[in-house]
């Protein structure tokens, strides 16, 4: 017999209960939306599109770097306990978690504490060496290799007018914060249960594995890893001492799944970099390789670190990286293919603000952080105006033009969150890798207490078959695809050219 799959329009949950799809959104509130008409977006911007939010499924969003900084991006920190004035105040962050809560949508923030601003007050005070701020900060000595690389790639040391070196593994604006000292630990902690009483739902630590990795020498070391996770369990006790809930998720910068395991064991999650490679590398190149079996370790391995599982956080790209659009050459199939990967992953999958639009963008970083489009005309009101846009994408990739399109990137997006709050198997499930004989087909099992699923993607432009084993005959329904024309007849399941299936 033939089954046919059922409408891919979002149905409510079969509880009537609002679910949770699990989604965050990455969100830089330069970029976003203007409400004042200064050209620069706001706080008041974030709260201004919570309903576009919503009805995309996101059920949290992350905002990058809200605190007052002397740069665009905000990764230097002036003061730790309020906002950047030209983004709002306090009473308009306020706001937003009271209006995102009522939505059910969960709001983490940036959290910037390996290094400070060089215009912090602590660091202009720490130049004083009689000053108990000196200590806060990492000085050279005599004996201090000043041409020492750093973790990041750069000179270690940064010079003062003086002839004085300090640790600033980032950049000279850029200072690093000495964590041996624990006054500096309790202040960070301090800074941790501020935003908590606020009402923040977690952070994203910026840069969380060079606390103390901070030259090239070190990588590697397992003392130096130690002594981070340490640290960050120590963040964690004081955060979740006000929040037990708390979604803490580490920017780990690691070549392999293996090397960001045991982070798990300190944080929420980490955001797996070599992941996202592997995703966008097969939805390009339209095939699988070991990616089913890579999955099925990584996610065994994170949970036996962590105890516990479906707490990834999956992503493709985001502020740091070429836009996924532009290392896919602008193709929408892969892109949707890539999207599909993505979004049907258990835990936490993070999107960038733009990718469900196919927004593109290359290096330098100015360039992946450009406007949020979200009229077709780019001087229309909100529209954000604080650099010109070098990707041209044109009217036609904005939130206007893709919502009156029903086959947009953009409805494919919602749809795909919106399997996530419909089957809780693709939020919590337990991932097993589906063995395809199809090198363009790729495929995992889900399993939760109450469901197993089976989830398929024809990566290529052709129609593909796929013969479900001894493994996969209890899935004799599809539940749930893409387009239309998938059909599974007895053990035969046929997928049209970059299609994805949920089996039940």
């Amino acid at each position: 017999m033939t089954h046919a799959a059922a409408s891919t329009a979002a149905t409510p949950s079969p509880t009537g209960d609002a679910a949770s799809s699990g989604v965050y959104y990455e969100i830089f509130v330069r970029s976003w939306y203007d409400t004042n008409g200064d050209g620069i977006g706001d706080i008041d911007g974030v709260t201004a599109k919570l309903d576009y939010l919503k009805s995309l499924g996101v059920s949290g969003i992350w905002l990058m770097p809200i605190n007052p900084s002397p740069s665009y991006h905000g990764y230097d920190v002036t003061d730790y306990e309020a906002i950047n004035p030209q983004y709002g105040s306090m009473a308009d962050f306020e706001r937003l978690l009271s209006e995102a809560h009522k939505r059910g949508i969960k709001v983490i923030i940036d959290l910037v504490i390996n290094h400070t601003s060089n215009e912090h007050p602590w660091f202009v005070a720490a130049q004083d060496p009689r000053d108990p701020h000196h200590d806060w900060y990492s000085w050279a000595t005599p004996d201090t290799d000043l041409a020492a690389r750093s973790a990041a790639g750069d000179r270690a040391w940064q010079a003062l007018p003086d002839g004085r070196h300090y640790l600033g593994i980032f950049s000279p604006g850029m200072p690093d914060l000495n964590y041996d000292n624990p006054v500096v630990r309790q202040a960070m902690v301090d800074v941790g249960q501020f935003w908590s009483r606020k009402g923040v739902d977690g952070f994203r630590l910026d840069a969380a594995r060079h606390v103390y990795l901070d030259f090239k020498s070190q990588e590697g070391d397992p003392a130096v890893l130690a002594k981070n996770l340490a640290w960050w369990q120590q963040f964690m006790r004081g955060v979740r001492a006000l929040n037990p809930h708390a979604y803490v998720v580490g920017e780990v910068t690691e070549g392999s799944w293996q090397q960001l395991a045991p982070w798990y064991g300190a944080l929420s999650a980490v955001f797996d970099f070599p992941l996202a490679t592997r995703m966008i590398d097969a939805a390009r190149g339209e095939r699988v390789d070991d990616l089913a079996e890579h999955l099925q370790q990584r996610y065994a391995g994170f949970a036996a670190a962590a105890g516990r599982p479906g707490s990834d956080a999956p992503f493709l790209t985001n502020h740091d990286q070429n836009r996924v659009m532009s290392q896919l050459d602008g193709d929408a199939a892969h892109m949707r293919t890539a999207a599909a990967m993505l979004l049907t992953l258990p835990g936490h999958p993070f999107v960038y603000y733009g990718e469900e639009l196919g927004m593109r963008g290359v290096k330098p970083d100015p360039d992946l952080r450009e406007p949020m489009r979200w009229e077709r005309s780019a001087r229309a009101a909100g529209e954000t105006r604080w650099k010109p846009s070098t990707s041209h994408d044109g009217a036609d990739v904005s939130v206007q033009a893709e919502l009156a399109d029903p086959n947009s990137l953009l409805a494919r997006y919602r749809t795909l969150i919106h399997w996530r709050e419909q089957i809780p198997a693709l939020r919590d499930g337990a991932l097993t890798a589906f063995a395809s004989d199809n090198a363009q087909v790729v495929g995992w099992q889900l399993a939760d207490a109450g469901e197993r699923v089976l989830v398929l993607h024809n990566l290529s432009g052709q129609a593909q078959t796929v013969a479900l084993g001894d493994g996969a005959q209890e899935f004799s329904t599809i539940a749930r695809q893409t387009g239309s024309g998938a059909t599974l007849d007895g053990r035969r399941l046929v997928l049209p050219p970059y299609a994805s299936v949920i089996l039940q």
